[in-house]
């Protein structure tokens, strides 16, 4: 039903945040709260889970993690609650890596996967996950630095000028994408 949310994180626990959009607040689960920053402006990619006892909101910082959790959560016997555990620890691609070697052992040490699930989730995502590249997930941290960019008021030009030069890792959070670009436009 959602695809993402657009707005801000107002609050951020243990296991969930808090993102603001035209004035309501949307309670997300997410795999790492706390790689979210308060006050920021942010798009959270949302997975719209409905059982008979409950609907949630499941939200991640890529397209690709949300694709990733719902390929997870397709294995029989794995819920949303063991594929949060697995992509809090886990990117991606080391997901696709232990699935395509059939790295039984990888998904073992994620707690409630036994050795059983974890030959089930080798058996039912075993050519279902078809990505190898993080540049998917750069480029998308990179359009959402852009995002954060318009809201705060800067301009087209400044804002394609500032993504072109802007150096990203891995493991760079979009709080500090957004503070490495806005130093940049500062200098």
């Amino acid at each position: 039903m959602y695809s993402y949310i657009k707005g801000e994180i107002t609050e951020i626990k243990a296991t969930n945040i808090t993102i603001e959009a035209y004035g309501i607040g949307y309670l997300v689960k997410v795999p790492n709260p706390y790689s979210f920053a308060i006050n920021t402006p942010t798009i959270v990619y949302i997975h719209h889970h409905v059982r008979e006892d409950a609907i949630e909101l499941y939200g991640f910082q890529s397209s690709l993690e949300k694709e990733t959790f719902e390929k997870l959560i397709s294995v029989k016997g794995l819920g949303p609650k063991g594929a949060l555990a697995i992509l809090a620890s886990a990117t991606p691609n080391e997901i696709f890596t232990a699935t395509k070697e059939a790295d039984a052992k990888f998904f073992v040490k994620f707690p409630g996967i036994g050795q059983k699930l974890s030959q089930q989730i080798i058996l039912d995502l075993k050519g279902k996950l078809n990505f190898e590249e993080d540049s998917t997930v750069l480029d998308e941290r990179i359009e959402q630095v852009g995002l954060a960019l318009k809201s705060l008021g800067y301009n087209n030009t400044e804002i394609k000028n500032i993504l072109k030069r802007l150096k990203l890792e891995q493991d760079t959070t979009l709080s500090d994408a957004v503070k490495q670009a806005l130093k940049m436009l500062r200098s």
